[in-house]
């Protein structure tokens, strides 16, 4: 705890007084550009990933980045309610949803791990993900242990994409190009970002995209 109270006296006296304009602005009103639904695993930082600054991203975070699919319900619903929000009230012009390296949740649903007995809320969340895992344990045999996981991240990413479009406001939105969708695989060790190409099927290294594009 001592740690995180020092945190809050260095944040006032140096990161505050750097950007004391900004938070004057933010004061009344946010207008972030993007929603970035990302895990809650700690080692994910979505600000520190993208460079931005506080006002600019809309998060949310939950285990393994999932997006439930569309549906009228009672229920607490908190991911769909955030997204409800960003899109409807914040108008959002960017959905990313960012997947990463060594996810303890798709790791935990592709191995069907025992730890899951003892956790039925987390179990019963990551049940949104079994498409993915049973794509990945068709293939299993013919594939490296790396390759398992890679394949079960980034797949994830691709099936919550898809779950986005269920989302009636959301399809409206992008036909009318009002509003983007982005699917990125982030590698914790490398800092490197792979962003799904939807033409392809494939995730391609965020630098050599932007050096193409700049060429």
């Amino acid at each position: 705890m001592q740690q995180l109270l020092d945190g809050i006296v260095r944040f006032r006296r140096e990161d505050f007084e750097s950007h004391k304009e900004l938070f004057k602005e933010l004061k009344e009103q946010q207008r972030p550009h993007t929603l970035f639904i990302a895990c809650s695993d700690s080692r994910v930082d979505p600000n520190l990933i993208t460079g931005t600054l506080p006002g600019e991203l809309f998060i949310i975070r939950n285990i393994a980045n999932i997006v439930p699919p569309y549906r009228e319900s009672g229920e607490y619903a908190g991911t769909t309610s955030a997204i409800e929000y960003a899109v409807k009230v914040l108008e959002v012009e960017n959905i990313i949803v960012c997947g990463h390296s060594n996810c303890g949740g798709c790791a935990a649903s592709l191995h069907s791990s025992d730890m899951l007995n003892e956790l039925p809320h987390t179990h019963k969340w990551l049940e949104l993900i079994n498409p993915v895992r049973d794509t990945v344990l068709r293939e299993m045999d013919s594939m490296e242990p790396e390759a398992w996981e890679w394949m079960m991240e980034q797949g994830n990413v691709v099936e919550q994409l898809k779950h986005l479009l269920t989302y009636p406001y959301i399809k409206e939105k992008i036909m009318s190009g009002e509003l983007a969708l982005s699917g990125w695989h982030y590698i914790i060790e490398t800092g490197e970002v792979f962003i799904y190409d939807k033409d392809t099927g494939e995730f391609h290294l965020a630098n050599e995209i932007r050096k193409n594009r700049k060429g």
